[in-house]
């Protein structure tokens, strides 16, 4: 039998861009670049945690009855489009669905949208975290997925350079305690593998942020208000502790690619990153 269902729009969730919060973001996600640590910029990644929590209650629109059929969740994609850039001192309004549903081999693709919305009313921030329920399925298809990003071999000709990013053991709490992403799996090992997993690995999105702020220092881009999206796909936990190794390359004019690895494993693929411009 086929599932449907009715998605809701949760909201609003405000919060705001404070500048404490994006000194302690900026600490956890090692961001060294100038205009973030000066408080002039805000970092493209930044606005969700001003309403992590508001996509378990978009998720909780999922039927319960599905639950039981579901062996695990991985973060599998994420993309972040910025309109307008948010100011430091922004208060900002959140709303969030879901956006969209398809069956895929390991499971159900379930897409939340977030809006953050700026003081004047206009949406400044969008993304869409894509989630993989492993081992569900029979939901019927729902809404559109996001704009595809995928890695444009020609663009291996074009080399910018690479970067390395060490993930500090003590990463996860850092992250944690700005987000407000507790899950065990970062600090249980026995949980990290019932889920799968070998070690306790970093935050998806603390990964992607490290990412984009290599990326732009590979670029020598200063100012993170110049990027107007950056999507990634996550391909393999980072293990706390390891070194990341981020490689750029060129697409076009304004648009970065890249792809990262930890060790002798890739944990970010199909990375796109577009400047103003």
């Amino acid at each position: 039998m086929t599932v449907r269902f009715q998605p809701r729009r949760h909201g609003p969730y405000a919060g705001v861009v404070s500048p404490d919060l994006i000194a302690a973001y900026a600490d956890a996600t090692a961001d060294d670049t100038h205009a973030v640590r000066s408080g002039a910029a805000v970092p493209v990644v930044f606005p969700i945690v001003l309403a992590f929590h508001a996509g378990d209650d978009a998720r909780a629109d999922l039927p319960a009855r599905i639950w039981e059929r579901v062996r695990g969740g991985v973060h599998g994609e994420h993309d972040v489009v910025v309109h307008p850039p948010l100011r430091p001192g922004d208060r900002i309004d959140t709303w969030t669905s879901i956006s969209a549903v398809r069956t895929v081999r390991p499971g159900t693709q379930v897409v939340v949208h977030f809006e953050h919305i700026a003081p004047d009313g206009v949406v400044a921030v969008e993304q869409w975290w894509t989630m993989i329920l492993l081992g569900l399925d029979g939901m019927a298809d729902l809404g559109e997925l996001p704009a595809a990003h995928p890695f444009p071999p020609a663009a291996l000709a074009h080399p910018l350079g690479t970067a390395v990013q060490q993930v500090p053991s003590d990463t996860a709490r850092r992250y944690a305690a700005v987000s407000g992403d507790w899950s065990a799996h970062h600090f249980d090992i026995a949980v990290a593998r019932a889920e799968g997993f070998d070690v306790l690995f970093n935050h998806g999105l603390c990964t992607m942020a490290m990412c984009v702020h290599r990326l732009l220092r590979i670029a020598g881009i200063d100012d993170p208000a110049r990027v107007r999206r950056v999507a990634v796909r996550f391909a393999s936990p980072t293990p706390l502790g390891g070194d990341v190794e981020v490689r750029a390359y060129r697409a076009d004019p304004d648009v970065l690619v890249f792809e990262a690895s930890c060790g002798d494993q890739t944990v970010v693929t199909n990375g796109r990153l577009e400047l103003r411009p």
